[in-house]
């Protein structure tokens, strides 16, 4: 009877410990219990973030257990731990998330690792410590994810074309001369005074000189006749249109007496009364009451109604009549003269023979006649040796190193033309390029803050928020840019339609251009394109058959 009472009361005992959970050790966590999001990891921004979840059973926590889940990505024989996240038992004091016994509970665990192409080949574990009633123990560690999709790192500021400090060559550049031929008042004659003064034999020497220079063509030749406001309107329209007449019979004459045969086209107007002219005269002066004559050319529209209110400011009418009235009553000359630049064959000539005959903006120019990325760099340095305070010559030089390879030394030169130009936005556009590719990401945002407005930023600024992480800042960003870079920021988005649209519009494919069309195939389910544009890809560049193989868009294709 002793002995059957002991036994009942340790079966009583054992049967106590297991029910409230604190009897033994803990069971080690099942696979099944785990969740990764994304599975396979995805690196982004140069990180590799995700969340497992982990969706625990009723009675399997230990009410006075802490558990110490450390993920950990397993790639090449070593490995790398992510932040340890801890979960405790219903009876234990502290401040980590609380998980059932009686119920069980959701684990959330966030996984964050920096980016390294090895691994791309990888595992993700979950590695358990267990602190329980004082003691520690270690349970069996548990996969919960294979590999990394690293699709965003096909983008690259590598491929990203610097931009450009245009040249200003015209190879016809307008010029205007006039001279102004003046009357008195109410008088359309001719003065001999006014033939003669240097305004109009300047303007007729320059008119005769075209005769001879074959860089020099004349557009046109056109009169403009002017009556002050003062008077009838009937009679100022006459009075204008004879001015007119008279100034076309003088020039007339004149440009046979030069023998100046091709002046293109002769046009003649006259304006009966200049109430812009006065108005605009007026509001430059230092007349008292000014104010008062421009409030009275707003208030009254009818010429004769102006002329009428002004001469009742008897004040000021004498001053207006000294001072403004006369400078109205004129014809103005204008010759339109074409001056021709060189063509691109004496360009061309002049670079190979004397570059010294040329205008830094020439010589830029001379640049785009080429697509010869050596004569372009031979013209560039040209252009600094002769002309070393311009910026362009040292910034389009470090673009077509930049485009090269040679980062370096396109660094130099383009803080060379900063100095020279700090508010250059093509400039600063390029420092912030090369700062991408040296992952200064901070001294980027700088140097595009400074560059802002030009065309050409979309892509560097689409590629800086993709390489911080940003999918949906780079989208915006790239905007209607069709490249390699702009479809890998749609790819991350899921937006695979706008992803082969801008794929198929690449000026330039290359090998990289194939293979992400081929991972767009890929997660469209579509094998036909899977393989013909990796094939296609391969053959430009045989070195991505082998990312391929290893690359888990395609896992499903490599079996």
């Amino acid at each position: 009877m002793r002995k059957s009472l002991i036994g009942t009361l340790f079966l009583g005992s054992v049967a106590t410990l297991a029910l409230t959970g604190c009897a033994g050790k803990m069971k080690p966590f099942a696979a099944n219990y785990f969740t990764t999001n994304p599975n396979p990891l995805e690196a982004i921004g140069g990180k590799i973030p995700a969340v497992v979840t982990g969706n625990i059973p009723a009675k399997f926590f230990n009410k006075d257990a802490v558990v110490s889940v450390t993920p950990f990505l397993a790639y090449e024989g070593t490995g790398v731990p992510a932040a340890t996240v801890r979960f405790q038992g219903d009876k234990v004091r502290g401040n980590n998330p609380q998980i059932s016994y009686d119920r069980g509970g959701m684990m959330t665990i966030p996984v964050n690792f920096i980016y390294m192409p090895s691994m791309r080949k990888s595992e993700l574990y979950l590695d358990f410590t267990v602190d329980q009633g004082g003691k520690q123990y270690v349970l069996p560690r548990v996969k919960v994810a294979d590999g990394v999709i690293a699709t965003s790192t096909l983008a690259s500021a590598s491929t990203i074309n610097p931009a450009l400090t245009p040249d200003k060559f015209q190879r016809v550049i307008n010029e205007k001369y006039s001279a102004d031929i003046r009357f008195l008042i109410n008088q359309a004659n001719l003065r001999q005074s006014e033939l003669q003064s240097d305004a109009v034999k300047d303007l007729n020497k320059t008119i005769a000189a075209t005769t001879d220079d074959p860089f020099r063509e004349i557009q046109e030749i056109n009169i403009q006749s002017y009556a002050s406001p003062e008077g009838a309107l009937d009679f100022n329209t006459r009075l204008a249109e004879n001015r007119e007449k008279n100034t076309k019979s003088y020039l007339e004459g004149q440009l046979a007496k030069d023998k100046v045969k091709e002046f293109g086209e002769l046009t003649a107007q006259f304006t009966p009364e200049d109430w812009e002219g006065f108005q605009e005269l007026v509001s430059q002066s230092n007349i008292q009451d000014k104010e008062l004559i421009l409030s009275v050319l707003s208030m009254y529209k009818d010429p004769e109604e102006r002329e009428r209110e002004i001469r009742n400011l008897s004040s000021v009418f004498d001053q207006l009549a000294d001072q403004i009235l006369p400078q109205l009553r004129y014809s103005r000359i204008t010759a339109s003269i074409d001056v021709i630049g060189k063509s691109d064959n004496e360009i061309n000539r002049a670079i190979d023979n004397n570059p010294k005959d040329l205008t830094v903006d020439e010589l830029l120019y001379g640049a785009t006649l080429t697509e010869d990325p050596a004569r372009k760099t031979m013209i560039y340095e040209k252009a600094i040796e002769l002309f070393p305070n311009d910026h362009r010559g040292y910034n389009n030089l470090g673009l077509m190193q930049y485009k090269a390879g040679k980062y370096d030394q396109a660094k130099a030169n383009f803080n060379k033309a900063s100095q020279l130009a700090p508010n250059a936005p093509e400039v600063n556009m390029n420092k912030g390029l090369v700062s991408l590719l040296e992952h200064d990401y901070a001294n980027a945002n700088n140097e595009f803050g400074k560059a802002g407005g030009l065309d050409q930023l979309a892509e560097p600024l689409g590629l800086y928020y993709l390489e911080q992480g940003d999918v949906n800042a780079a989208v915006r960003a790239f905007g209607d840019v069709k490249s390699n870079n702009a479809a890998v920021a749609q790819i991350m988005a899921k937006d695979y339609s706008k992803a082969q649209r801008t794929l198929d519009a690449v000026a330039n494919p290359d090998a990289t251009t194939y293979y992400l069309k081929a991972i767009v195939a890929a997660r469209t389910n579509d094998a036909a394109h899977v393989v013909s544009n990796l094939t296609r890809a391969k053959q430009l560049d045989p070195a991505v058959g082998n990312q391929a193989i290893n690359d888990l868009e395609f896992a499903r294709y490599n079996h």
